[in-house]
């Protein structure tokens, strides 16, 4: 079953609605690449090294653009981009201003003290950029495909159990305190007191998101003070529309986090598949989307899941349509899936035609 994800951004003001108690009084517009690569040659990208070169090359064309954020899918073995820490520090050393991120990364997979590293890293070369998306993760390309990388959960837990473990040590460690202690006779001197992990980056705890897939597990990301990502795909908890149950996710995310007492506002995106068909590619490409669907699945044998609509009409139709996506609403970040095999060119282009001729009749720029 398609799947799309999606995210946008750039400084957009939100039209005001009696429906919604909360407006966001922006809106962010970025890109979501999922890093498909084919050797077919109908693709613009046959090999790791085109998706990975072409990724760094889109997120260039994206700020250019006034996009405001470049994120990056991960997915273990498959023909998708999978480590992203390299890819983000590329892309924070050829941009300036772009926000650069992941939507998500998969935690069972995740050593959370050599993540901390990496990701401080990354954060320093793009200059504090980095807005890092984790997640339980989803449905994989092998069976138990962490267990190859070395973990299992403990007893009496699940993968997600786990998944949510790694992410919890991973929050503690960006806060900078020292843990270890420090060799008597180091090979060179260190400070006094107990040592944390090196490069540390102030800042990047609060710019760590949760992907989730019910209300549950968005409330209980508010509650540790993360930001959320909600894709295109959740569980199907009430048989509404998608927009509709993604709208009260969101709404229950916010409620938690005021409950909780943080102190900052919190950040929420969601991702849709979004083409304004600009011109006869853009028809042949998406003019079959047209008047889509929600669709219903199962993301394994227990869970039934509600995978969103995708967008594709020429910019009147499509602002008209979006004007009723209750969830585009409620959030501050909207992220467009992109269909990267097309190339980078192509991928500018919708990108483009986005942010010129759909996002300012929304209010959004």
């Amino acid at each position: 079953m398609h799947t799309p994800y999606c995210h946008l951004s750039s400084d957009r003001r939100l039209a005001n609605s009696s429906d919604h108690p909360y407006v966001a009084p922006m809106k962010k517009i970025g890109f979501l690449s999922f890093g498909h690569w084919t050797p077919s040659p109908q693709s613009q990208t046959r090999s790791a090294a085109d998706t990975l070169l072409q990724s760094i090359e889109l997120a260039v064309a994206a700020e250019q653009l006034g996009a405001d954020g470049a994120y990056f899918r991960v997915h273990h073995f498959a023909r998708q981009l999978a480590s992203p820490f390299p890819l983000l520090a590329a892309v924070g050393a050829r941009t300036s201003t772009i926000e650069i991120g992941t939507a998500v990364i998969d935690m069972r997979y995740e050593n959370p003290l050599y993540m901390v590293e990496d990701a401080g890293s990354a954060d320093l070369i793009a200059g504090g950029r980095l807005q890092l998306g984790i997640s339980r993760g989803s449905p994989e390309q092998v069976i138990d495909g962490w267990r190859y990388f070395g973990y299992r959960p403990a007893d009496g837990q699940s993968d997600a159990d786990m998944g949510r473990r790694h992410a919890e040590v991973f929050l503690d460690l960006l806060r900078g305190e020292g843990f270890a202690e420090p060799n008597p006779q180091p090979m060179f001197p260190n400070p006094p007191g107990l040592l944390r992990l090196e490069p540390h980056t102030a800042g990047l705890r609060e710019r760590i998101w949760w992907g989730a897939g019910s209300n549950a597990t968005a409330v209980w990301a508010a509650k540790l003070g993360m930001n959320l990502q909600s894709s295109t795909l959740k569980n199907d908890e009430t048989g509404e529309a998608f927009h509709v149950q993604q709208a009260a996710q969101i709404r229950a995310y916010r409620a938690a986090w005021k409950e909780a007492g943080h102190a900052r506002e919190p950040r929420v995106s969601v991702s849709r598949s979004i083409f304004a068909l600009m011109n006869d590619r853009d028809r042949a490409y998406f003019g079959g989307e047209r008047g889509g669907e929600d669709q219903i699945g199962f993301i394994d044998p227990q869970t039934r899941a509600i995978f969103g609509r995708s967008y594709a009409a020429e910019p009147d139709v499509l602002i008209e349509q979006l004007r009723q996506d209750e969830a585009i609403a409620e959030a501050d970040t909207l992220l467009l899936t992109i269909p990267n095999q097309l190339g980078v060119a192509y991928c500018a282009h919708a990108i483009e035609a986005i942010l010129t001729h759909v996002a300012p009749a929304l209010g959004w720029r």
